[in-house]
């Protein structure tokens, strides 16, 4: 049997300089130079090694309206997304509770990307094989890292909307090997606590030290988030307990708009829109949701990450290079999603030049180049004129479409959903669906997160 392998807990992966300094000295040093060394695993934090959180604020010239958007951006952690912080938590606290051990068990991700990718870092550097559930048309790129990584994978059936066919491989798989564990991002609360602790205080930090250089008012009015397993949003429970006035925002596609209106379909926002309600969907704490259209982020995409555009939004726009350069790394297409939704908020809430909207980049353009190869194959190539008008078509001009305000009867319809998933398919009870109405359900998860720190402390 390996050694099991204990890395950092919620409050250092939130503030890295709890860590003791050797490690973490190791740990920044291994990200550049040995990042498959476990050490990465402190590493897996919103902040950089100066211990500031890392985030960029969009220049107004680019989104066309007074308040500020400020974008969390994940491709710094050790796998290139924060999707890496909820696939750690969950196989600690799992490997905490005695359901899993290194060189006994196989560590099962499903997973439409991102998460698979950071199982299968995860899983090896926690001395486990790992096996990565991806839809068959997702982007090559994310293959390609898995396999880099030292994992597996199987492609299931379908595009990014298609989880019930990854579902029903995880039932086979365990069915098929009880020492394959099913390590489920849209059940497991591990994905809720990481962005609660990790993700909303980080935000909280960085929207305070922005105030402190001057800019906006050091509150957020509204988190905005797209929807794949639901635990980035969860962000929004965390910063409605600091700042009584924000907003939880959720976002979908336009083309899969179930919560909007209980619709299906497929796209290709890959990361959001998996066609059903996760389990630690916090719903009842949503306040609207908003559908965006993929071809519009992939198009957005490329304006911000291809020299044609970047020229056009330095030549025409007036937005300077040393701008323009780091907003050309830091995006994927469910980032450009958030910065839409973002844009909408601010002009349906009509919010104000010195409040803050705060999204996140789940990941950066490294996963893309073959998507924007595509939509130049079907759309042609962009010129700068092209890029122009995408900017104020896409970004300036965003409409006030596609909006629903959450009322306490659509909060309600929308955790009612989870009933045809969870409870007909996955096996989950009816009071389990009910005990969520109640808000003492959330803050006992919320709460748990101090005892498993003592736990990972007390193993390592």
């Amino acid at each position: 049997m390996s050694k099991m392998i204990f890395g950092p807990t919620f409050a250092e992966m939130q503030d890295p300089t709890k860590i003791p300094s050797d490690i973490r000295q190791k740990a920044l040093a291994a990200k550049v130079t040995d990042p498959l060394n476990p050490i990465n695993l402190y590493n897996i934090t919103w902040k950089n090694a100066q211990g500031r959180v890392n985030y960029l604020v969009l220049p107004k010239e680019l989104t066309g309206i007074k308040a500020n958007i400020i974008v969390l951006y994940g491709k710094e952690f050790p796998t290139g997304s924060h999707k890496v912080g909820p696939t750690y938590s969950i196989a600690m606290e799992k490997q905490l509770a005695g359901e899993i051990k290194p060189g006994r068990d196989t560590l099962v991700w499903p997973s439409t990307g991102n998460f698979g990718i950071g199982g299968a870092w995860v899983g090896p550097r926690l001395g486990y094989d790992s096996l990565v559930l991806l839809p068959e048309m997702m982007s090559q790129e994310r293959f390609d890292k898995i396999t880099s990584y030292g994992a597996k994978y199987i492609k299931t059936v379908g595009c990014e909307s298609n989880v019930k066919e990854i579902y029903d491989k995880s039932k086979e798989l365990a069915a098929t090997d009880p020492n394959n564990k099913i390590l489920n991002q849209f059940q497991e609360f591990g994905n809720y606590r990481f962005h609660y602790a990790v993700t909303g205080n980080s935000i909280i930090e960085a929207v305070k030290e922005l105030a402190e250089r001057g800019n906006g008012n050091g509150r957020v009015a509204a988190f905005v988030s797209a929807m794949g397993s639901s635990g980035t949003i969860a962000a929004g429970d965390r910063l409605k307990q600091q700042f009584y006035e924000s907003k939880t925002i959720g976002l979908e596609p336009i083309q899969c708009p179930t919560m909007y209106n209980n619709g299906y379909g497929s796209h290709d926002i890959q990361g959001i829109g998996d066609k059903h309600v996760t389990w630690v969907h916090n719903v009842l704490n949503m306040d609207a949701i908003i559908c965006i259209d993929d071809l519009e982020c992939k198009k957005g995409l490329q304006l911000l990450t291809e020299e044609t555009g970047m020229r056009a939004l330095e030549k025409r726009f007036g937005i300077a290079r040393e701008v323009l350069e780091p907003l050309s790394q830091v995006f994927g297409i469910s980032g450009i999603c958030n910065v839409l939704g973002a844009i909408k908020t601010a002009k349906y809430f009509e919010l104000g030049k010195h409040e803050n909207i705060v999204t996140v980049a789940t990941d950066g353009i490294d996963r893309y180049p073959s998507v924007l190869q595509e939509l130049t194959k079907m759309h042609g190539q962009m010129d700068e004129v092209e890029a122009a008008i995408r900017t104020v078509s896409i970004f300036h001009k965003a409409k006030l479409d596609w909006i629903k305000e959450a009322t306490m009867d659509v909060k309600k319809s929308w955790l009612n959903l989870k009933y045809y998933t969870w409870v007909e398919q996955q096996g989950k009870t009816v009071d389990e669906l009910n005990a969520q109405r109640n808000s003492e359900f959330w803050l006992a998860h919320q709460e748990k997160i101090s005892d498993i720190d003592k736990q990972i402390l007390a193993n390592r």
